[in-house]
């Protein structure tokens, strides 16, 4: 937004000072990952500036190598099922705690999102410990549910922030005219808080696309995720491999955050709509 012509010069000053803080910090956050992107082009087998040269070479290994498709592949899987997961147990979550009021609610409503909160390494001991006495360490149906885990979170706080803002009217609405619940919920509830699961299970894909902690923990030899990959990698043989991987994982969480903005643009005009 422009600043008006009527703007004293402390507000000019403000203005531009701002912007130029918000620039550093954008700098400083975004600049370490930029650089990754560059030196996966590189035609030599180095990490440093200047490069010597252009080339595709080290997508071309990654594409021809059996481990890194393996990753990838464990990836796609695990982050799709998990997502589906958190997805379906973070909206009836949800739901249950929109239009539920009981005693104690704040605290289960912390407790439900305390996989983000508590700290990743004690959240994947604490799985260990527990998946291994059921048989799931070492499964890719064990990394599912753990990612889900951490991903269930997230669904809750978008959906829940969308319900914010639900019309409880357009239920009774659709009630008085001999909707059963189920009808209701799928015809009237779904489309209205549908942008905040696909929002929730983007987030949750994101954080199971990017995970590693767990996947340490709980991976086999034949569950290595991409992530798990490439921490192998950076131990057993450093190599420009892992700078193209990165630059795909990057690329993606990109592409997966221009979509959920663009899904919470869509909700904010919804919201409009029924103001």
């Amino acid at each position: 937004m422009a600043l008006p012509s009527y703007a004293t010069p402390l507000d000019r000053a403000w203005y531009y000072s701002f912007r130029i803080i918000c620039g550093i910090i954008f700098a400083f956050l975004v600049i370490p990952i930029l650089v990754i992107i560059p030196l996966s082009f590189n035609s030599e087998p180095y990490f440093t500036y200047p490069m010597p040269g252009f080339s595709l070479r080290w997508y071309a290994e990654f594409f021809n190598s059996p481990q890194w498709l393996l990753g990838l592949k464990n990836s796609i899987i695990v982050g799709v099922f998990a997502t589906l997961v958190a997805s379906f147990l973070g909206t009836l979550a949800a739901l249950g705690m929109h239009r539920a009021e009981f005693p104690g609610k704040a605290a289960i409503l912390g407790i439900l999102i305390s996989p983000i909160i508590v700290p990743i390494v004690i959240t994947a001991a604490g799985m260990f410990y527990f998946y291994s006495r059921i048989g799931l360490t070492g499964s890719l149906a064990g990394l599912v549910f753990a990612h889900a885990t951490i991903g269930v979170p997230f669904v809750i706080i978008t959906v829940s922030a969308t319900l914010a803002g639900f019309d409880n009217n357009l239920v009774r609405a659709s009630a008085s005219l001999g909707a059963d619940p189920v009808r209701t919920f799928f015809k009237v509830t779904m489309p209205i808080i549908l942008p905040g699961i696909v929002s929730g299970g983007l987030f949750a894909f994101i954080t199971s696309w990017d995970e590693l902690v767990i996947a340490i923990f709980l991976a086999g030899s034949e569950e290595h995720t991409l992530p798990r990959r490439m921490w192998s990698g950076i131990r057993e043989l450093l190599s420009p491999t892992i700078m193209a991987v990165a630059t795909l994982l990057i690329l993606t969480s990109i592409a997966l955050m221009v979509t959920m903005e663009l899904l919470r643009r869509r909700t904010e005009r919804l919201r409009g709509i029924r103001v």
